[in-house]
């Protein structure tokens, strides 16, 4: 965390503009963040950036440790040689308002695979050397298996590895090494393409760090049943050898569904993590501590309690509380890494103990203005400096749509004018300007960072909603016109950053 108070906004990679069918990791990021020096913002927080399958969700990557090859930057591909304009063409036919993954995938994926034999057959020097240390630091530890996981769910039609063929969801040797043989090439590219990413990515890294721009990822705290993760590592979920959960993740009912969210992750199997020293979370953290100078951890309270349902369930109504790891997760990630470079995202039902498990190991926690203006009990001005205060985040309506309600807003019609009343009161603006007025109610906090959606920041409605939890259409698509981040937007940002004492220091 910083030490004196700074301000950001957040906004998925997928979401920035470009000509390329999707938000990518190169020349349109590295523009944003020149609009971030001049809305004098210091914080750029993004959801995970794994390999994403059926949803599109950011949240159910394919690895934890993989980069998703959907946001390699096409244009630095062309310059280098690796693509021609005439093959990057295909992908300006796509819109540029939302992403269309359907359309998009096939063919950036074949683009890519094109791109990686180029980089076997003509990359200079420096780039086979970038690609070797890349092998060497990588490929025992996650790569191989993720790339052959890839392969394999090809294979099979990308359905979940529990139904693969047995010889395949047991991993037997002698199947894995035929596989392997056959498919060196695949394996390959497959590999070539992460290290593309990765090299994309630290090159924006270092960008974001000259730049003075904070680098806020986030990190959920379940895997997917389907990754490659599960696949190879089985011992660190509550699963048979099929690859079959008995229970799985989930909430409650809550302010986003009243039948609770049925997440289907399988659930950590902490007594083995335990007798490993925790080795695989130590490595999943510094691994994302590898991508961002900050990770919000989602789900935290999942650490010191989570919600576990009978596998069969059609909600998550039923359920019950089991206990998590604790301290001892804390204490083996700072045995192994130093300060720990997390945020809790500590939303929902919170009990004493899991702000007891947050306070303990000093990590910072979330305060989001759509909840707490709506709370009698919550008086913002004690809220503490060691947080990060958000008007909402990609789980929650636009300010706007939160403010106005929308088709699909569970609340009752009492509820939302209950919430407006209680917006206008705290705020102290107006209907018309309750987005700005509820983006300088965050700035005034003490909280360290106060961060907005993008969506706020232009004053969007529900059209620009990202992410409604419980759905599976229609989400992770929005995206940013060049043409909306105006001079005239980063001149009021930055006003409003400036006004609450929380621009950066020359």
């Amino acid at each position: 965390m910083p030490t004196e108070r700074q301000a950001g906004i957040c906004m998925h990679i997928t979401s920035l503009p470009g000509p390329y069918g999707i938000g990518e990791i190169g020349a349109h990021a590295r523009e944003f963040i020149d609009r971030m020096r001049e809305m004098k913002l210091a914080v750029w927080q993004f959801l995970p950036t794994g390999p994403t399958a059926y949803g599109d969700s950011p949240y159910q990557p394919l690895s934890t440790f993989a980069g998703n090859e959907m946001l390699i930057d096409i244009g630095d591909l062309v310059e280098r040689g690796f693509l021609t304009k005439d093959e990057a063409a295909e992908l300006t036919t796509l819109p540029e308002s939302h992403v269309d993954y359907g359309a998009l995938i096939p063919i950036k994926n074949r683009l890519l695979t094109r791109a990686a034999e180029r980089f076997k057959d003509t990359a200079d020097d420096d780039l086979k050397a970038v690609y070797k240390r890349f092998l060497e630091e990588h490929d025992k530890k996650w790569l191989h298996d993720y790339a052959v996981f890839r392969i394999l769910k090809t294979k099979h039609g990308e359905r979940p590895w529990p139904e693969w063929q047995p010889e395949y969801v047991h991993r037997d040797e002698d199947a894995l090494r035929e596989l392997e043989s056959a498919a060196a090439l695949q394996l390959e590219y497959i590999k070539i393409i992460q290290c593309i990413f990765y090299h994309q990515w630290n090159a924006l890294r270092e960008y974001a760090r000259q730049n003075g721009i904070r680098l806020f990822g986030d990190m959920p705290i379940c895997i997917a049943l389907d990754s490659a993760d599960a696949w190879a590592n089985r011992e660190i979920l509550q699963i048979d050898d099929d690859g079959h959960p008995g229970h799985v993740a989930g909430v409650p009912p809550d302010y986003f569904s009243e039948n609770g969210q049925l997440w289907g992750n399988p659930l950590y199997a902490w007594e083995n993590h335990e007798k490993s020293g925790y080795r695989w979370w130590i490595d999943r953290l510094r691994a994302s501590a590898n991508l961002a100078d900050l990770v919000r951890i989602d789900h935290f309270r999942g650490f010191e309690a989570y919600w576990s349902v009978p596998a069969d369930s059609d909600t998550a109504r039923i359920g019950a509380w089991e206990p998590g790891p604790g301290d001892a997760i804390f204490d083996a990630m700072r045995d192994a890494l130093g300060e720990l470079p997390i945020v809790a995202e500590d939303l929902g039902v919170i009990t004493p103990e899991v702000e007891a498990l947050r306070d303990r190991h000093q990590i910072p926690g979330m305060h989001v203005l759509q909840f707490d203006v709506a709370d009698d009990d919550v008086d913002l001005s004690d809220i503490e400096d060691n947080s990060v205060c958000y008007t909402g985040t990609h789980d929650n309506d636009t300010t706007i749509g939160w403010f106005r309600g929308s088709p699909d807003d569970i609340r009752t019609p009492k509820e939302i004018r209950a919430a407006q009343d209680a917006a206008l009161k705290v705020t102290g603006g107006k209907a018309e300007t309750i987005h700005i007025d509820m983006i300088r109610t965050a700035f005034a906090t003490d909280s360290r960072i106060a961060i907005a959606p993008l969506q706020d920041y232009l004053g969007l409605g529900s059209e620009a909603r990202i992410n409604t939890p419980g759905t599976s259409r229609n989400n992770w698509r929005w995206r940013v016109l060049d043409t909306q981040l105006t001079a005239k937007l980063c001149d009021n940002v930055a006003a409003m950053v400036e006004a609450s004492g929380r621009a950066p220091v020359s």
